[in-house]
């Protein structure tokens, strides 16, 4: 996603080195957030895995989840990992661009915040869309130092919604039964299956439709056929799973949704490709 961005802002491809970092600062930086997740949450994490772990069905589900909980890496190990990664996320953003740093430590007190509010409320899932749109964002002021603010907060609308719909609920919801354990305030157990179900459709629908604003962010003259083709991406990866799960209320389509939906940023860098190709 943040390639995705990158090239919709600049309209055409940064330079070698600046690719390079980018891909190096964004891997570094998901990877230390990720292990701050598990470094923070780790007492309930430990509860949620007590009675084993029911298996799962989406590229996050791996029977390998929760690895310091499981103990499968010392707390030494896993201090020692999240402190290398986020070291170099800090010196990748400062040869990128300083002002950066705000995002990074936003977002990883943001992630704190999160896990934190596990049990508390199920507002968390904001909160989650917020980490996740932190990477793209970034980008943003990667190739443009002084974004216009309207488009940047249009943009962070859309990332929440894409996360929120098609990332954030479905993984609670493949993770219902830990969850249970340990008395967490997710959506698919505050309000069941159904209701979840309805705000997942809510948020993916208005993901696609604010997915035709996106041109808008751009140098290059998009237009309609940029739009449709997008458009139609959202129906295949969000919409169109989106509604199977709606209709059987099943955990194996929410992680088929959730599969689909890590696809979609993969989707729309392929098809900018092609524009900025073009």
């Amino acid at each position: 996603m943040p390639g995705f961005v990158m090239l919709l802002w600049l309209g055409g491809f940064p330079t070698w080195r600046v690719l390079v970092l980018c891909l190096l600062t964004g891997v570094a930086g998901y990877t230390a957030i990720y292990a701050l997740n598990d470094l923070v949450g780790v007492k309930d994490d430990k509860a949620k895995v007590s009675s084993g772990i029911k298996p799962g069905y989406s590229v996050e589900a791996s029977a390998m989840r929760y690895p310091l909980a499981q103990n499968l890496i010392s707390m030494r190990g896993a201090l020692a990992w999240f402190g290398f990664w986020f070291a170099v996320t800090v010196v990748g953003v400062w040869l990128l661009n300083p002002m950066i740093l705000v995002i990074l430590f936003a977002a990883a007190a943001l992630e704190v915040a999160y896990v934190k509010l596990l049990k508390v409320t199920w507002w968390r899932t904001l909160v989650s869309g917020l980490v996740k749109s932190a990477g793209p964002i970034a980008a943003v002021f990667v190739v443009i130092p002084r974004p216009s603010w309207r488009l940047l907060l249009l943009l962070l609308a859309w990332l929440v919604l894409w996360e929120i719909g098609g990332q954030n609920i479905p993984a609670d919801w493949n993770d219902l039964e830990e969850d249970q354990r340990v008395g967490a305030r997710t959506i698919p157990l505050v309000f069941g299956s159904r209701v979840a179900s309805r705000a997942i459709i809510v948020a993916l629908v208005l993901a696609v439709a604010v997915s035709l604003a996106l041109p808008w962010m751009s140098p290059l003259a998009l237009g309609w056929p940029f739009r449709l083709i997008v458009a139609a991406a959202g129906a295949y990866a969000l919409l169109l799973p989106a509604i199977r799960l709606a209709r059987t209320l099943d955990g194996r389509q929410a992680a088929g949704l959730f599969d689909r939906a890590s696809l979609y940023p993969v989707v729309l860098l392929a098809i900018m490709v092609g524009f900025v190709l073009l």
